[in-house]
């Protein structure tokens, strides 16, 4: 069979089988049809029930906690349960899946993130089978919300030799001392997954604290540009004592840490690309509407222009992680990889929301036409995760043979 008859072609109009517009090259009808229902499920949720309402919780800096029960009620983290019979679906569902969030606002791309990818996949990954029926079951429905606590105040990109926080035995329990900031969900999460530094080998451990434990507080982190959905927090850890039920049993290291970031780092890219698509599709739909001299701008050369390179940059950075999730479905994807669509997609991101804002001119800036959310939550998203700085060390230290030019 030729290469060019294994390839999914869209037939009759682009729109025709529900792709989004900015689906150019329709990288989603790779998906197989079961995933391809679950996306449009998502999608519908997501354009009637959090379309209408981010812009107002945007600007109060709320979370709308009314979408949780319904996020729950998809399904799509069913898999996640122990005993579920659900397959677990391929990583290019996933990275479409948060595509699809960011598209409709990045805050709540996060949100879903920071519980299903950081806080379900760090128990799934390093918790014992016990600790994975005890919080998994739960967590899969969106009964119980899940938040990651790595960052600290004084240390995030060198976290890991950087790392504060301290864990310290105490017969059945560990006692934690510390604090950590920028922590998604923390303000309202039943569980929190927080890395600490065994005082007496210096092994990075991994720990479940559970909501109202002693010694555990969350502030949330006020007057933020970005993200305002997220409900970010600073964590104070005095004297916290965890169970050593709550150690993570196969979090041992902080080779461990960075392999849940290595898979989480992708999702990061992947909503990237969803902002691009986004921002691409209300430029596209403002300049078809917008008349200036007597015609729609979309008709003029130098905006169709801002078009096209808008598009440019969501079907580049879209056939990188659509590649990279293949890679990751093989089992043969690398730190390396993940870095560089991190990289890549998110400074791809970064100019192509400013193209956006540039063809709405002044009202892309009121948030009544929503680009000026993506702009600003593109900000946070181009800084978490690593930096473009850091994954292009990560990059540089594969391609030159392993010259390292990190900062010892």
């Amino acid at each position: 069979m030729s290469v060019a008859a294994m390839l999914p072609t869209p037939s009759g109009p682009h729109l025709e089988r529900g792709l989004l517009p900015a689906d150019f090259y329709a990288y989603e009808e790779l998906l197989p049809d079961g995933e391809r229902e679950k996306i449009d499920a998502l999608r519908e949720f997501l354009r009637t029930q959090v379309a209408p309402i981010v812009d107002d919780y945007w600007a109060r800096g709320e979370f709308p906690f009314q979408l949780v029960e319904g996020f729950g009620g998809l399904g799509i983290m069913d898999w996640a349960d122990p005993d579920s019979p659900e397959p677990r679906p391929s990583n290019l569902f996933a990275g479409l899946m948060s595509l699809e969030l960011a598209h409709a606002d990045a805050s709540v791309a996060t949100f879903f993130g920071v519980h299903t990818g950081l806080a379900m996949g760090t128990i799934l990954a390093c918790g014992s089978e016990e600790q994975k029926r005890r919080w998994l079951p739960a967590m899969s429905r969106f009964e119980k919300i899940g938040a990651f606590g790595l960052t600290e105040p004084h240390g995030g990109s060198d976290v890991a030799g950087g790392l504060q926080t301290t864990a310290r035995r105490d017969g059945d329990e560990w006692i934690l001392d510390g604090a950590k900031r920028w922590i998604g969900n923390a303000t309202f999460a039943d569980v929190v997954v927080i890395w600490a530094r065994d005082a007496e080998t210096r092994h990075v451990l991994g720990f479940v604290v559970e909501k109202d434990t002693p010694g555990f507080t969350a502030t949330k982190i006020e007057n933020k540009m970005a993200l305002r959905i997220v409900q970010n927090a600073d964590i104070v850890l005095d004297g916290c004592r965890v169970p050593e039920a709550n150690r993570l049993q196969n979090a041992n290291s902080f080779k461990d840490t960075a392999n849940i970031l290595r898979q989480t780092r992708s999702g990061v890219a992947w909503q990237a690309v969803g902002v691009m698509f986004g921002a691409y599709e209300i430029a596209l739909q403002y300049a078809k509407e917008r008349v200036q001299f007597g015609r729609p701008i979309a008709g003029f050369q130098l905006v169709q222009d801002l078009l096209v390179r808008m598009l440019g940059n969501a079907t580049a950075s879209c056939g990188m992680v659509t590649r990279l999730a293949q890679l990751q479905d093989a089992g043969v994807y690398r730190d390396e990889q993940s870095a560089l669509a991190k990289a890549y997609c998110t400074t791809r991101m970064r100019e192509t929301v400013g193209w956006a804002r540039e063809l709405l001119a002044g009202n892309g800036i009121i948030l009544d036409y929503n680009i000026g959310r993506y702009v600003a939550d593109s900000e946070a998203i181009y800084s978490y995760e690593g930096t473009r700085e850091i994954q292009t060390l990560i990059v540089g230290r594969a391609v030159t043979g392993g010259l390292s030019a990190f900062v010892r």
